[in-house]
């Protein structure tokens, strides 16, 4: 694998290249030597952030991950790209696809029923109709990133979610 490094508004320490490259070499298990891996980390005010793009043919890998601290935003985000890579491992298998970026050893290793989608919790609730500031009212009351609402402007289900900066998101069914 080929990493590149690059920062925004951070000073690229030897040791920050160094957790990149020690945490991100644990996918070169994954990898033909030649696949190109892209690393971006960047500083917004707090917020400690690192992409990661990893462009593959017909698809592209990526993730980003955010905390107050760039070696747990380096950690998380390697966890994520290998969760990635095992369920793009199964849709390769499943459509009999060969995909020139990930290794053979891979793609011919048995997939276990670990690796499919498991619902582990169901809940039900009552919808009253409410306005969907209301609706970000008692989102945040809750603590929760979204809220699934009837809007009594259009008795549709509609949701909020929550944005990065403090807004809000509403998702409205299209007629």
């Amino acid at each position: 694998m080929r990493i590149t490094i690059s920062g925004r508004n951070i000073d690229l320490t030897d040791g920050l290249k160094g957790a990149v490259e020690e945490k991100l070499s644990k996918l070169e298990k994954y990898f033909t030597p030649d696949t190109d891996v892209y690393v971006t980390l960047s500083v917004e005010k707090e917020r400690q952030k690192i992409e990661v793009t990893i462009p593959m043919k017909g698809n592209i890998i990526r993730s980003e991950q955010v905390s107050n601290d760039m070696y747990v935003s380096i950690d998380l985000v390697e966890e994520v790209i290998e969760r990635q890579l095992k369920k793009y491992k199964t849709k390769i298998i499943s459509k009999q696809q060969a995909e020139s970026n990930l290794r053979q050893e891979f793609i011919e290793k048995e997939t276990s029923s670990d690796e499919d989608i498991k619902i582990i919790r169901s809940k039900k609730f009552g919808m009253k109709p409410m306005y969907p500031e209301d609706a970000c009212v008692q989102m945040e009351l809750l603590g929760h990133n979204f809220f699934v609402f009837r809007n009594a402007e259009t008795e549709e289900v509609n949701v909020v979610y929550k944005r990065k900066g403090n807004t809000y998101g509403l998702i409205e069914p299209e007629c």
